[in-house]
């Protein structure tokens, strides 16, 4: 799976709960209509992977709900960054 999959499929994970969503916007600064505009972005899909890398307990439960090893988030948002 390539990094900008994994981010998406991160984001869903992200987005499944209204609380951690809510975070997720508060952290990036995004809105929902910005969201849906930056969606396709690597930046957006870095903003994705930085919020799971800066909270253990959701990078944790997102690599068991997405059935990948939480290495590969880091390896994903080192592929989009360099």
């Amino acid at each position: 799976m390539d990094s900008g999959e994994l981010a998406l499929r991160a984001l869903g994970w992200v987005l499944s709960d209204p609380t951690r969503a809510h975070r997720f916007l508060d952290l990036t600064g995004l809105t929902p209509d910005g969201l849906r505009l930056l969606l396709n972005e690597r930046e957006t899909h870095a903003a994705v992977l930085d919020f799971l890398a800066a909270h253990e307990p959701d990078l944790t439960a997102a690599a068991e709900a997405l059935d990948v090893p939480p290495v590969q988030f880091a390896a994903a948002r080192e592929r989009l960054t360099s």
